[in-house]
């Protein structure tokens, strides 16, 4: 059917005079515009909603009573820290309730640049859901560590022409927007070009900075943990995203300023959440959950994870049932619960009862292999000397925050270096470049990750991906890394030479083609492992480890270049003398 005959058969439709493709009945539809329930059916035609009221169709769909609600839209997310491919992410979050996810590739850019963003679209087109892609903003993300790859506005822009492209993701690099650093220029100029979609991501920026942003037309910020930072965003005309991911869990400490009067600015998602949590709790459907216990408005909730972020990223055809919205809907149990038991994405059945009813088409090619290139690896390039005081600069990890402290504390010293010590909570951490072979390893020592013994390693790291690790010893953190070698990157876990559980992540050291619950169940050991060696179970070590890497999150991180203090953002050496 033409596109012509198609809109005249669907205004037929909405009119009466044609039978509509599926008609909902018996079902209570949430009105986000309302903010009520209606009792009225729902005619579908061409995976469109073409009106609510009485109908007939040529299939009926008894909902039994159920809530019918806009299907869910996460607004920010890294499907490589689900350490899967697109098709395999989209069937997990389409069992929980999310047919959109707007995303940013930035992760395996940064490995492979252009060729990871193209296999990501690749992959993308042939899933159950709709993802949307943001371009990376920021590949290097600073000019402090090494990555794999460097991209301008001119490798970018002909990205533009794919119709899954919709903007420029989160602008990290503050400094390059504050001083019109001309590359940091050319992209956001020549994303205006193309469109007004432009993320942000402002952590720890203040209400001036925040002014910056705004004028450089940047409108979202997902990295708020505090309500005063929100206000800021607020009041100068952003989206706040409220975050609740595997490491960075803000709902908790945000979700008390929606009200009424500014809901319509908020909205939910996950950033970085990994596949046995996804399988778990959910997406932004436990984003929801949560919000619902606080004491929010259920169709307030759903609202902020529907219509709110269709109409922020301008999809004007999602977020609603109504009349011109494509049918992606949900079938609800039960409103207060948000209990999920029929996922529909434009009028077709994706998921029921916490299953995908399908999987992603043939999968593409693997990118080219990306193997690691390590330096020779020996006791003496691990070795961190600390000055006659014994103090030192700390990591200081914020359990479920990607936020760390700046801790100068004495530490345990044997012959003018560092020394772990049994009963002291300090570990030393390297992170080693793995894309080029430049030989550059960072060291520092962290505090909070409570292992008695063994270390472990990942090529997840936040955002150039070199190779993480920590370790009471340097014999088991030097086996670790190398293990890693041998697998072509992942998650490792040592103890006295011995591996205890690893998941293979061959695709740029990030992802796999493995299927979503062989990921968990991998994950799963992983926990089991580390837990084993005295890491506490209260946040997740190797997701926290992989930001520990990330140098533009306060206070304090550890690059392939050195210890870097983010908000001078500046190196410091690790002895305070």
């Amino acid at each position: 059917m033409s596109e012509k005959k198609a809109f005249i058969h669907r205004i037929r439709t909405a009119s009466g005079e044609k039978p509509a493709d599926l008609v909902i009945k018996n079902g209570k539809v949430v009105d986000v515009f309302g903010g009520g329930l209606l009792d009225t059916d729902v005619a579908i035609t061409g995976g469109m909603i073409v009106g609510l009221g009485h109908y007939h169709g040529k299939k009926t769909l008894d909902a039994g009573g159920k809530i019918v609600s806009p299907s869910l839209i996460d607004a920010h997310v890294h499907i490589e820290s689900s350490m899967l491919t697109p098709g395999a992410f989209a069937g997990v979050l389409a069992a929980h309730g999310v047919t959109s996810a707007i995303v940013d590739p930035h992760e395996i850019a940064n490995v492979l640049g252009t060729d990871g963003i193209r296999f990501m679209l690749r992959r993308a087109a042939d899933s159950l859901i709709d993802i949307y892609v943001m371009l990376p903003s920021s590949v290097p993300a600073t000019s402090f560590e090494h990555n794999g790859a460097t991209l301008h506005a001119e490798d970018l822009e002909p990205l533009f022409d794919d119709p899954h492209v919709f903007g420029l993701a989160e602008v990290m690099d503050f400094p390059a927007v504050l001083h019109a650093d001309p590359v940091m220029t050319d992209k956001l100029l020549m994303t205006q070009k193309h469109t007004w979609r432009i993320d942000g991501h402002g952590a720890g920026l203040d209400a001036g900075a925040i002014n910056v942003y705004r004028t450089a037309g940047i409108r979202t910020d997902h990295e708020c943990v505090s309500i005063s930072e929100a206000e800021d965003r607020l009041a100068r005309g952003m989206y706040v995203m409220i975050r609740q991911g595997t490491v960075a869990r803000d709902l908790p400490q945000l979700i008390g300023l929606v009200n009424a009067r500014n809901s319509r600015r908020f909205l939910f998602c996950t950033d970085d959440k990994y596949c046995d949590d996804l399988i778990a709790e959910g997406s932004v459907d436990h984003n929801i959950r949560m919000a619902i216990r606080s004491g929010l408005d259920p169709i307030t909730c759903i609202k902020m994870a529907s219509l709110n972020t269709a109409e922020c990223y301008g999809l004007r055809t999602k977020g609603a049932i109504a009349p011109g919205y494509e049918a992606d809907f949900l079938l609800l149990d039960d409103l207060e619960q948000f209990s999920i038991s029929q996922v529909y994405v434009r009028g077709e059945r994706v998921a029921g009862n916490g299953q995908a009813v399908s999987s992603q088409k043939a999968s593409e090619a693997h990118p080219k292999p990306h193997p690691l290139v390590l330096p020779e690896l020996t006791p003496d390039r691990l070795t961190i000397k600390i000055g006659p005081s014994h103090k030192a600069h700390v990591i200081g990890i914020v359990p479920n925050s990607l936020v760390t402290r700046d801790r100068v504390e004495n530490v345990p010293v044997h012959n003018g270096v560092f020394t772990f010590t049994e009963g002291k909570d300090f570990l030393k951490m390297a992170v080693i470049e793995r894309h080029k072979g430049l030989g550059t390893i960072g060291l520092g020592i962290v505090g909070g990750f409570g292992l008695k013994s063994g270390a472990i390693a990942t090529t997840i790291a936040h955002d150039s991906h070199n190779l993480v690790v920590t370790g009471c010893s340097d014999a088991d953190m030097i086996a670790a890394a190398q293990r890693l070698k041998q697998i072509d990157g992942g998650m490792v876990v040592v103890n006295h030479g011995k591996v205890l559980a690893e998941l293979a992540l061959p695709i740029a050291g990030l992802m796999t083609d493995a299927p979503a619950a062989a990921v968990a169940e991998k994950q799963k050991v992983l926990r089991i492992a580390v837990s084993s060696l005295g890491a506490p179970e209260t946040f997740n070590p190797f997701l926290t480890l992989s930001f520990l890497s990330l140098p533009v999150i306060p206070d304090l991180k550890l690059t392939d270049t050195g210890l870097f203090d983010v908000r001078q953002f500046t190196h410091v050496n690790v002895s305070v003398d």
